[in-house]
């Protein structure tokens, strides 16, 4: 069955909103910023500092504290691709309690996760934000608490991840029915979830340029086979999206993986951290589909009716992004690689 001129309107209206508070942020993608600090000895950090780098510049943030914590040695630098790692001893004999702000986060893309392990064997995360860029260090934190910021991290990633969004979106497009659309997302979860898994552990791993191509290619290759839906055509990927799902699933999990791999967490703490931060991902993509259908049913049982343009919107912005985003991708892979 045809999916409903609402529903296609209203699909295009969420994508396009996500798209306009987010689309600047593709072309320069912004990976998050790392605070480590190790306690190593009562009142004495070792400290390493993870910031992106735009450009051939580091991003300009810094970390403070509110009370007595400063440097015992010099601060060294080394420069892997795509980021400036610094390395110090810091003494704060009363770390607890203090605040930590990030100088310069305000208003910036960039998140900052922050992590720090006591001799004692208990440790604090937290993350930081442009809206929220400072926080004070407990005495004490849950095990609930730690796992809620790797939460919170996977549905923010969905949600405000337009590509990933995007693509989820282009999906529901040429679904048939209820039945297609659970095997369609089921299929979708659990190819990014293999990745997501193969990539954090550090068992495999993409370059982020081609990866980031790749992404942009699996939502073009979308938009000519929602065309090719409404006009009554078929194709394989009509006769059955779960396999196409299933096949850049694998892609967009590489995608997710690189919000914690980009931060050098400690492999003690990636258990937690994938298994959390990937059921974040799955509530913000089933709350995301949920949304669609419950407004859906609105729409119909008010009996909306739409003008003929708003039913050929969707596919041609699903195609159309989908080739601007693929051209600027390719466009950076071919200045990266020469």
């Amino acid at each position: 069955m045809k999916a409903p001129l609402s529903l296609l309107l209203l699909r295009t209206l969420i994508a396009l909103a996500m798209l306009i508070g987010s689309a600047s942020a593709f072309a320069d993608a912004i990976r998050p910023a790392y605070l480590g600090l190790t306690e190593e000895k009562p009142g004495e950090f070792s400290v390493l500092w993870k910031t992106p780098m735009l450009g051939d510049a580091r991003l300009p943030v810094e970390p403070e504290f509110s009370g007595d914590a400063k440097a015992v040695t010099a601060v060294t630098t080394r420069t892997p691709p795509g980021a400036a790692v610094e390395q110090w001893t810091l003494r704060a004999p009363a770390l607890r309690g203090q605040t930590l702000r990030i100088a310069g986060l305000d208003g910036s893309k960039t998140d900052v996760l922050v992590r720090i392990e006591f001799a004692d064997g208990t440790k604090w995360v937290q993350r930081l934000t442009g809206q929220e860029t400072s926080a004070s260090i407990p005495m004490r934190q849950s095990g609930w608490s730690v796992a809620g910021v790797y939460l919170k991290l996977g549905v923010d990633h969905i949600l405000f991840g337009a590509d990933h969004v995007l693509f989820v979106l282009g999906l529901l497009l040429i679904v048939k029915n209820r039945w297609m659309l659970l095997k369609t997302i089921t299929a979708f979860t659990l190819a990014h979830s293999v990745t997501l898994a193969i990539a954090t552990l550090g068992y495999a791993s993409v370059p982020d340029v081609p990866l980031n191509a790749a992404i942009a290619l699996s939502i073009l290759f979308l938009g000519p086979e929602i065309v090719r839906s409404w006009r009554g055509q078929t194709s394989f990927a009509i006769r059955h999206p779960w396999v196409v799902a299933f096949a850049f699933g694998l892609l967009h999990g590489f995608g997710f993986a690189s919000a914690l791999t980009s931060a050098g967490l400690p492999r003690t703490d990636l258990p937690l951290a994938l298994l959390t931060f990937n059921v974040g991902v799955e509530m913000g993509q089933l709350s995301l589909v949920a949304l669609v259908l419950l407004l859906e049913r609105s729409f119909r049982i008010l009996e909306i009716r739409w003008p003929r343009w708003a039913e050929m919107l969707p596919g041609y912005a699903v195609g159309s992004l989908g080739a601007f985003w693929t051209i600027q991708r390719v466009a950076i892979l071919v200045a990266v690689s020469h």
